[in-house]
């Protein structure tokens, strides 16, 4: 990634993107290292198209639907990030898995953010799956991207105790919140080059402990 200009950011959604709007909001700040340049959707009714539409951000929208194949998909959603010239990928609620040639080509330029403290609760339903499991702390995680499913090394982490009554929706809608503060907080460390990955393990600038680096909230 290059310091003499922000980093040119792409963010992938399937949906409504909200993460991807807190994203857009931070990058609005001058002193923000990233640019959002391109939104792109696996669903051409994705309603955050529209959103980035009305912020004046490049969409676009590839039906997985009309590929043959995972490969051809992420080919072609490869071409549109090169004709971006796309430095950093960010997955917001993308609900696709890419090839592992695809994920291979952005090692250590691609970041997630998902619904747990990874690396419990990996998948889908993961605030069902807190709450069947009785755990005390529940949470976001944002890592980087490996061809194992939400297995990447981790960035940040934000957590939040689980109430007693609480039910799926209220654990998730507490959670959102942390999601909404912490990827943009991730996204600027790594757009900064305050993180990095280097072989497996992501390092920290120094200056950074490890606890202010895992901005890990209660």
């Amino acid at each position: 990634m290059r310091a003499s200009r922000k980093v040119r950011v792409a963010i992938l959604i399937s949906g409504r993107g909200s993460n991807m709007a807190s994203l857009v909001a931070a990058a609005q700040a001058p002193d923000y290292p990233a640019e959002i340049v391109l939104v792109a959707a696996n669903r051409p009714d994705a309603l955050g198209l529209a959103t980035a539409s009305g912020h004046g951000i490049a969409t676009r929208a590839l039906d997985h639907r009309a590929y043959p194949s995972r490969e051809a998909f992420d080919a072609a959603l490869q071409a549109e990030l090169a004709v971006a010239d796309i430095d950093l990928v960010c997955l917001a609620g993308f609900m696709r898995i890419f090839s592992a040639g695809f994920v291979e080509a952005w090692a250590g330029r691609m970041i997630n953010i998902h619904p747990s403290l990874l690396p419990l609760f990996k998948g889908v339903h993961t605030h069902e799956q807190a709450l069947a499991a009785g755990v005390r702390l529940h949470g976001c995680t944002v890592h980087y991207v490996v061809p194992e499913l939400d297995a990447g090394p981790i960035i940040a982490q934000a957590a939040v105790p689980v109430r007693p009554g609480d039910d799926a929706d209220a654990l998730a809608a507490r959670i959102l919140v942390q999601e909404h503060r912490l990827y943009p907080q991730a996204l600027a460390l790594v757009a900064s080059g305050q993180v990095r990955l280097e072989g497996a393990r992501v390092v920290f600038s120094e200056g950074l402990t490890g606890a202010e680096g895992a901005l890990l909230s209660l």
